[in-house]
């Protein structure tokens, strides 16, 4: 709002630009360290959480990013216009006619720095928004990757618990195995003993 209000000159309008460049740097230093404390998070929940609060505050720096171009180009139009009212507006009119040229000269040479400066803004902010896209796109493809390799992950854990269900059967299969086999060595031996010692029975 102030950017739109400013009534210039574009040197005003500078300083108050450079003041929310400032801000934006900040912001997205912020939400930057909250991205990267999401990813930190033990819990999935936690920390799908928090990376939906980082995409909210990403969306509404744009939102507000957007906005803020188009206070410039407002107030850059309300300058150059009032700049062209007060060339216009001028009481001599002998000596406004001689320096008609000159002034429409350095209005359209205002005119023209200011779209280059707004171009070169407005480029920025596209550069930005690439950025932006691309981590996004970046964090999408972790999450993916880590749900694939969660899947893996469980697909393995019930293999291995299968395998150790067949295992502990195993084992008792054997132990009874052992057993019925000691017994029977048992039972020969006994016989044989019976039959060497009382042969008679």
């Amino acid at each position: 709002q102030d950017i739109r209000d400013c009534p210039g000159p574009l040197s005003a309008l500078t300083e108050l630009n450079a003041a929310v460049k400032e801000k934006f740097r900040h912001l997205r230093g912020r939400i930057q360290d909250l991205e990267e404390m999401a990813k930190e998070q033990d819990k999935e929940s936690e920390k799908q959480a928090l990376l939906r609060e980082v995409e909210n505050h990403k969306k509404q720096m744009l939102s507000n990013q957007a906005a803020w171009r188009k206070a410039n180009l407002a107030c850059k139009i309300a300058i150059d216009n009032s700049e062209k009212d007060q060339l216009l507006q001028g009481r001599d009119i002998l000596r406004q006619r001689k320096t008609t040229k000159e002034s429409l000269a350095e209005s359209a040479s205002n005119i023209t720095e200011s779209l280059m400066s707004i171009s070169r803004m407005m480029s920025q902010q596209v550069q930005q928004s690439e950025e932006t896209v691309q981590t996004l796109a970046n964090s999408s493809r972790t999450i993916l990757e880590a749900n694939e390799e969660f899947k893996s992950m469980s697909g393995t854990i019930q293999l291995g618990r299968k395998l150790i269900t067949k295992y502990n059967r195993r084992e008792l299969t054997d132990k009874l195995l052992i057993f019925l086999a000691l017994a029977l060595f048992l039972a020969t031996v006994l016989y044989i003993l019976k039959k060497r010692l009382f042969p008679f029975l």
